[in-house]
C-alpha cells in the first residue's frame, strides 16, 4: 500500500504487524562492498520496526556504486 502523504511504500512488520518503520543506515566498516571493487562501498540501509525493533528490510540505495566506474550504467 502507498502512503498518500509521503508516496512511500508502507508495509507491515511480519513479526508484530506494526506499520511504523524507522530508517537507519550503517557506514564505515559495515558498508557493503562488491568482490570486484574492494575500494568502493555503499552504506547499508535498514527499515526497523518501531514497535518491536525487528530489522524488516536491508538495502543499498544506489547499487551501481558497488561496481567499478567502467561497469556502471549511465542513464
Amino acid at each position: 500500500m502507498i502512503d498518500r502523504y509521503t508516496d512511500k511504500y508502507v508495509f507491515n512488520c511480519p513479526y508484530c504487524n506494526g506499520t511504523e518503520m524507522i530508517e537507519t543506515f550503517q557506514t564505515g566498516y559495515a558498508a557493503v562492498t562488491a568482490k570486484c571493487n574492494k575500494l568502493g562501498g555503499a552504506p547499508l540501509y535498514h527499515s526497523v520496526c518501531r514497535r518491536c525493533g525487528s530489522v524488516v528490510r536491508s538495502y543499498v540505495k544506489d547499487p551501481e556504486k558497488l561496481l567499478k566506474r567502467r561497469d556502471r550504467r549511465t542513464y
